[in-house]
């Protein structure tokens, strides 16, 4: 049955640049949505940037360009990084459109029908020097919760909670560095702790991932229990964005109308194709919406968006698929380092898209966890499947149906097709579960059985060989029809790629039934290399070109107008720690006595501590990237011993090991000097 599918991917926020990081939502999506098109499903892929509030502003004032201005210019950089990744979006569009203004405005006005809105005169903080309220995420100080220092407004980025401006402690203005002033101001409130038992039913409905779906069950609280506050919906001008209709001088919060941008997007396509919107917003719309986002922005796309829609009129989404973060080479992305890559660079330098859309799919496996770029790896995985294995498969036989048999085919079969065939069906559940670096492992698996078939048919020597010319044709052929059944497999991973083979087949373009019919006889055009080799200096050449870039852009001007001492305390405002607050630390020597891999962790390994007790303590530690676990056996190190045991999906952490490091490198373990022994007290 043909389904009729909305897909939207995150809207990149207006202010910068599409980077790798960025780059894993929108490559997993349109895989997906590649994969659906090719089972002959109706499917719509929408997108916009997301162009209003503060930081919009301030941006555009700095570079001498009205807002608008200054969006259009990203837009157009915006779409052609997206254009040339591959990234083939149905409609690209604008959140400050026509079609989303008018959508806001209709869905505020719903809900205010409905009883979901209230106003409040609130204390919020403004920048005295400035003359504007502040946005949460331009207001920094130490969080109320863990005390970490230059952690943003709205949430803490060390402990994970979520609270009010106004509950930070020693707060500064991230605009000018002036200290806040508190100030009244009426705002308007989405009741969101109103929606409670909807949400708890809602998110637990099968629509989010298993671990998505427990984070929202902490944060809605169980029944009897409601964790929801009400949700600020209106900023105070200056503010780019759309005026409340029944309210002047308040706009929409970005957060509100950013997420209708979905819908303004596909309302706009529908415009285009002739596409009956209702039909797939309506409360009982039959059709299928899905939300590809990253894990950051879960909680607006889990709680506020759905409920949003409910009390609005309009349907929920079928699903919402979470993502986690891109590290590179098992670290957070690093602008000293020069793995802060942005798409641009990526294409200047290594140039194909479809390496890292491979690499990409190959690390992706439905889940929340996230994902690192082992630059290494990229290059060894690169050259390894896609040319030793996949393309080699051609490359070794197309030439002689060239020059022996004027580029004609014939009909053929042999075991390793019928292996292939009978591999749809998994191959396609693994694609539809997002399941891409299964679906990989498969299409690997068999093209490894292509490869020995070649290699023990031996084409070169049997073409040496009188007599043999129609088992020459027989092999071949055999060969380019498993080549053509891969790539079907692999084409919504490497589009361009798949382009190319059916230019070379003289056959229209290939969709996900093909692999069960045979090729039979065919003519083929002169084949001409579709891959060559991933050489690491162009990855030496990216890195470099991103640090330099990176840290020249730094010095030249930074962010925001934003004083470097502001964006980093001074020493002369950090809470000291006293004496006893250092002792209730219990740093014990511990001596590794066995180390692991951790299956399915990408930056764990599992570490057997002796600190002097009666049993042994077992600790989960984040230095995958730096020792190999052999490695680290009978080495003495440093753990906080009375740390709270932490549950983990792998087992029980019972305390953590210490390690040193900073944009110069790591993680490097602690060790101490020779004659400490286990279980002595580090003072």
């Amino acid at each position: 049955m043909t389904r009729k599918i909305l897909v939207t991917s995150a809207l990149p926020y207006a202010n910068g640049s599409i980077h790798l990081g960025h780059l894993v939502e929108y490559i997993q999506t349109d895989i997906w949505v590649r994969f659906l098109k090719m089972q002959g499903h109706t499917v719509h892929y929408v997108c916009a940037d997301d162009t209003h509030g503060t930081p919009i502003m301030l941006r555009a004032e700095k570079e001498g360009l009205t807002p608008e201005a200054l969006i259009e210019k990203v837009h157009a950089e915006h779409s052609q990084d997206f254009a040339e990744f591959l990234v083939q979006f149905d409609n690209y569009y604008s959140t400050n459109s026509e079609e989303n203004r008018a959508l806001s405005s209709n869905i505020y006005k719903a809900l205010k029908a409905n009883g979901k809105i209230a106003t409040k005169t609130i204390e919020q903080y403004f920048d005295p020097v400035k003359q504007m309220f502040l946005p949460d995420r331009f207001i920094k100080g130490e969080c109320p919760k863990c005390h970490a220092k230059d952690q943003y407004g709205d949430n803490c980025e060390v402990c994970g909670a979520t609270y009010s401006p106004t509950d930070l402690i020693h707060p500064f203005s991230a605009v000018s560095g002036a200290t806040p002033v508190r100030k009244e101001t009426e705002h308007y409130f989405f009741k969101l702790s109103e929606c409670a038992d909807f949400l708890r039913d809602w998110t637990r409905s099968g629509t989010l991932q298993a671990e998505a779906a427990n984070k929202m069950t902490e944060w809605v609280g169980e029944a009897g229990d409601n964790k929801l506050s009400d949700w600020d919906i209106s900023r105070d001008a200056p503010y780019f964005g759309f005026e409340i209709p029944d309210a002047p001088g308040k706009y929409f919060y970005v957060w509100l109308d950013a997420p209708i941008g979905y819908m303004a997007s596909f309302k706009n396509l529908c415009t285009k194709l002739g596409l009956d919107f209702d039909e797939y917003w309506k409360k009982d719309s039959t059709t299928e919406l899905y939300h590809f986002i990253g894990k950051d922005i879960l909680y607006f796309h889990a709680l506020f968006w759905p409920a949003t829609l409910e009390y609005s009129g309009h349907r929920t989404p079928t699903q919402v698929y979470a993502h986690g973060f891109l590290t590179v080479n098992g670290e957070k992305m690093s602008k000293s380092r020069g793995t802060f890559i942005t798409a641009r660079s990526y294409l200047e330098h290594v140039k194909n898209p479809e390496y890292l859309r491979y690499y990409y799919a190959a690390k992706l496996n439905g889940s929340m966890e996230d994902i690192d770029l082992n630059l290494e790896d990229f290059v060894a995985r690169v050259n390894s499947d896609l040319v030793g294995k996949y393309i080699n498969i051609a490359s070794r036989t197309a030439g002689f149906i060239a020059k022996k048999f004027d580029h004609h085919m014939i009909e053929t079969q042999h075991a390793v097709i019928d292996e292939m065939r009978a591999a749809t069906d998994r191959i396609a559940d693994a694609y539809a579960a997002r399941d891409f670096a299964r679906a990989l492992r498969e299409i690997m698996k068999l093209t490894d059985a292509a490869n020995a078939y070649v290699a023990e048919a031996a084409p070169w020597l049997v073409a040496k060989e009188e007599g043999r010319l129609a088992e020459l044709h027989r092999i071949c052929s055999t060969a380019l029809e498993m080549f053509r059944i891969l790539t079907i497999y692999l084409k919504p991973v490497l589009p361009h790629i798949a382009t190319s083979v059916e230019t070379f087949f003289n056959v229209a373009p290939l969709q996900w039934v093909d692999a069960q019919q045979s090729l039979g006889q065919q003519t083929i055009a002169p084949y001409h290399h579709m891959v060559t080799r991933l050489d690491v200096k162009q990855i030496d050449a990216m890195v470099e070109a991103n640090k330099a870039h990176l840290q020249t852009s730094a010095t030249a001007s930074p962010a925001l107008n934003v004083a470097p001492s502001v964006v980093t305390p001074s020493p002369a405002a950090t809470d000291y720690l006293s004496i006893e607050d250092f002792a209730k630390v219990d740093l014990r020597i511990a001596k590794i006595v066995n180390a692991q891999q951790v299956e399915g962790a990408e930056k764990l390994l599992q570490l057997t501590l002796d600190v002097g007790e009666a049993t042994t303590r077992n600790v989960f530690a984040g230095i995958k990237s730096a020792y190999d676990p052999a490695s680290l056996i009978g080495k003495t190190t440093v753990m906080v011993a009375n740390l709270a045991p932490r549950k983990m999906k792998f087992g029980l952490s019972e305390g953590m090991v210490l390690a040193a490091s900073d944009d110069r490198g790591g993680p490097f373990l602690l060790s101490p000097d020779v004659g400490a022994l286990p279980g002595m007290r580090v003072k």
